[in-house]
């Protein structure tokens, strides 16, 4: 919800202001980072107290703003339950925080929270059929595009992402 609330708002600024956004998800920070790099808008910084993040973030002129990017290549949770009951070998990337991979995530992924993965790309492998989730699929979307943009070609977006998964659910770190 918090990028919901932050697009509309956004639109609300001129150019230059500076925007707080207040969470409890420890994952709003991952989200709010790729939605500001994926738009233009730029991502000032985090301060937490007491359980809350304050995110600010400063409006993009209309020179800095850029068309919000989507990964073209989605998959549905029915697509993806198939192919993990089918034994197909696919790769299955969590780009979600530790906390929140740690409550419950897909039995064998892999873990590379989204902040890591530009210092993690070479624990994937560019031929792979690589799954990409997060809890709602943005930053999923974000990752599928960085992969991409790296030469990873067989990535797909997992949407719409963890809080709607009712397949199987690991709770081992």
């Amino acid at each position: 919800m918090p990028i919901v609330k932050t697009k509309k708002e956004m639109n609300t600024l001129e150019p230059g202001q500076v925007i707080e956004i207040q969470a409890t998800d420890k994952g709003s920070t991952a989200d709010i980072k790729a939605w500001a790099e994926s738009t233009g808008n730029q991502y000032l910084g985090t301060v937490e107290e007491v359980g809350i993040l304050k995110h600010y973030l400063r409006k993009a002129s209309a020179e800095e703003e850029v068309t919000e990017n989507k990964h073209p290549d989605l998959i549905s949770f029915d697509e993806l339950a198939k192919k993990i009951e089918g034994e197909e070998k696919i790769t299955v990337l969590d780009v979600r925080e530790p906390a929140e991979y740690g409550f419950g995530h897909i039995p064998g992924a892999i873990h590379i929270p989204l902040g890591e993965l530009e210092q993690r790309f070479e624990e994937l492998e560019k031929t792979d059929d690589i799954h990409v989730i997060c809890r709602t699929g943005r930053r999923s979307d974000f990752a599928a595009q960085k992969l991409a943009d790296k030469g990873y070609k067989n990535v797909k977006n997992v949407v719409p992402g963890m809080q709607e998964w009712t397949g199987p659910i690991n709770t081992n770190h």
